[in-house]
């Protein structure tokens, strides 16, 4: 990856909806070449998905909770199978297996306290080899970014 596909990768974080020839004429190219580099950087994984951010209010998601995890086996067997089921829960936005006292951590997002006590009754508390979990609930988000600083240079 050289600068010019960090300067089309920065265009295209900050808006993804931007047309090929916009961002060849942000870059510096025509835009044949601007296009491959996009189709380059797609096919090699660089760009995963172009995706539209929501504000979670205003579709009423309003509570947002970390909630750290501990597993009674830890087997390459059993981390694999938690994954499994967890990876497909709507709720579950991110899961991040970590060193140290945890094994996952996991943000979730739910409607309310209510919902959110129901996700964790209904659907983690049941999740096969979960010792323990602990849950941290967000006061407020003070700082959500999406773009990865990629420098131009």
């Amino acid at each position: 990856m050289d600068k010019i596909d960090a300067r089309i990768l920065n265009v295209l974080q900050k808006d993804c909806t931007i047309s090929v020839k916009d961002v060849a004429a942000l870059v510096g190219l025509s835009y044949s070449p601007t296009y491959e580099r996009i189709k380059h950087l797609e096919e090699s994984g660089v760009i995963k998905k172009r995706a539209v951010i929501l504000d979670p209010y205003k579709v009423g998601i309003k509570l947002f909770a970390y909630c750290n995890i501990t597993l009674k086996m830890q087997s390459k067997e059993h981390l694999l199978a938690f994954e499994n089921i967890i990876i497909d829960i709507p709720e579950i936005m991110e899961i991040t297996s970590l060193s140290g006292v945890y094994d996952y951590m996991l943000k979730i997002a739910t409607r309310d306290i209510e919902s959110y006590n129901d996700f964790i009754i209904n659907k983690l508390a049941n999740i096969p080899n979960i010792g323990q979990y602990h849950s941290n609930i967000v006061m407020s988000m003070i700082k959500n970014e999406t773009i990865y600083p990629l420098s131009e240079e």
